[in-house]
């Protein structure tokens, strides 16, 4: 697996342990997935049965704006070079995830797997949704071309243990855990947040993800990338609501309408998905409050 230590990568590699699979892996630490002649030599040595691609270069709305080049750039070579590799060792079996960025900005709702393509991406996040977009059009190449196994997904807006918290460049629930937690230590009075509040956004946890994975890697075999979604969409004003009153937040919530909201709704069509015997289980309150324990436990130098 490559990404094994962020928070799908290790989600993954703990369901697909249980499941009694061996799981090898490298991080983006111990393998610099842009170094190319690298990831030949780790493939080439490690020949699995299978190969889930879990790394990426990701962040929010700011990061994205902040440093396109990193997001489009990096985010090609690594999957290009994964792929690239997959196919020299002659791994038959591959999962690259993607991203629901992919999708039109105003695509029709729920979004449906067809509408990729047809019209123009929301443009605080372009350059990763177009990277990603590359991404699974060379694994239906290499499906086309070679007559491989390879299958993508399109899994929702993620959270979990292990996710990113950090202000400037995590997505908007953990970095809103962050937010309200400092401030509920500093006895602030308030917390921003970006945008007027109204987006509507669908939530998946990472342990939900990684049984879907792992579910496709043994029962789907299409070209399409395939949608993985909680079904439930919420605003960020009622996300931040929920994540205020898990941490202990009294204050009151401002909205800044000077930073940008982003795509106006994104729910996620999972039926295909649903249909081959998947659901998710975690519920997004419990999985926002499990997460808030990981981040205390694990943060304990930043929060002192």
């Amino acid at each position: 697996m490559a990404g094994i230590k962020g928070m799908v990568g290790s989600a993954i590699a703990q369901t697909a342990a249980s499941q009694e699979n061996e799981v090898i892996g490298k991080s983006s630490r111990e393998l610099d997935f842009t170094d190319r002649p690298a990831v030949f030599k780790e493939l080439h040595n490690s020949k699995p049965d299978s190969l889930i691609i879990a790394a990426a270069k990701v962040g929010g709305i700011g990061a994205n704006s902040a440093m396109p080049v990193e997001h489009l750039s990096i985010n090609l070579q690594i999957q290009t070079n994964l792929l690239d590799a997959a196919h020299d060792a002659k791994i038959k079996r591959v999962l690259f995830l993607g991203s629901s960025c992919i999708y039109p900005k105003l695509a029709p709702q729920p979004i449906q797997e067809s509408a990729l393509l047809t019209d123009e991406l929301e443009p605080t996040n372009e350059p990763y949704a177009i990277a990603k977009i590359a991404g699974l059009k060379l694994v239906e190449a290499y499906r086309r071309q070679f007559d491989y196994r390879w299958i993508s997904a399109m899994p929702t807006n993620l959270y979990g243990p292990r996710d990113n918290f950090d202000f400037e460049t995590a997505h908007v629930l953990p970095s809103l855990i962050h937010r309200f937690h400092y401030a509920k230590i500093n006895r602030a009075k308030s917390v921003e947040v970006w945008g007027d509040g109204t987006p509507l956004r669908e939530f998946l946890h990472a342990d939900d993800l990684s049984r879907a994975c792992l579910m496709l890697l043994n029962d789907y075999d299409d070209a399409i990338a395939i949608n993985v979604g909680s079904g439930r969409e919420i605003s960020i004003g009622n996300l931040a609501g929920i994540i205020a009153e898990v941490v202990g937040f009294h204050g009151e919530i401002t909205f800044n309408t000077d930073r940008p909201n982003g795509t106006p709704r994104k729910l996620l069509d999972s039926s295909q998905i649903t249909n081959l015997g998947w659901k998710p289980e975690v519920n997004l309150e419990d999985g926002i409050a499990s997460t808030y324990d990981w981040f205390l436990t694990h943060h304990r130098q930043e929060l002192s």
